[in-house]
């Protein structure tokens, strides 16, 4: 079994930096995907930023130039630094990964229990 691990939210005003913080542990052989996906009241969950292939990036054009994905392989750990917040950043953040087995298999999805990001104007 694998656990996702969030930190790292909180109350910032509008202009302010936030860094987001997600540990894996258990289970894991080998992490194919990891990112960070948000859901803001009344809105469906959308992906924010993910780390794929390897180092290979992916960003939402709403937070491009903004935000910086980044992964720290030896401790399974994905981070994400917010800068320039807006009040249309707050939203639950989830870490998201995907793992791999021994064999290199997909063996399954897993997400975190979500932190708390609110940007006040």
């Amino acid at each position: 079994q694998v656990q996702l691990v969030e930190s790292g939210g909180g109350l910032v005003q509008a202009g302010g930096s936030l860094r987001l913080s997600c540990a894996a542990s258990g289970s894991i052989f080998s992490i194919n995907t990891m990112g960070w996906y948000r859901q803001a009241p009344g809105k469906e969950r959308e992906s924010v930023a993910r780390i794929i292939g390897g180092d290979g990036t992916n960003y939402a054009d709403s937070v491009k130039g903004r935000f910086t994905i980044s992964r720290d392989s030896a401790k399974n750990t994905v981070y994400l630094q917010m800068n320039s917040l807006k009040p249309e950043d707050t939203a639950v953040y989830y870490c998201n990964a995907q793992i791999l087995d021994g064999r290199g298999w997909y063996a399954g999805t897993y997400w975190g229990q979500g932190t708390q990001v609110t940007v006040s104007s």
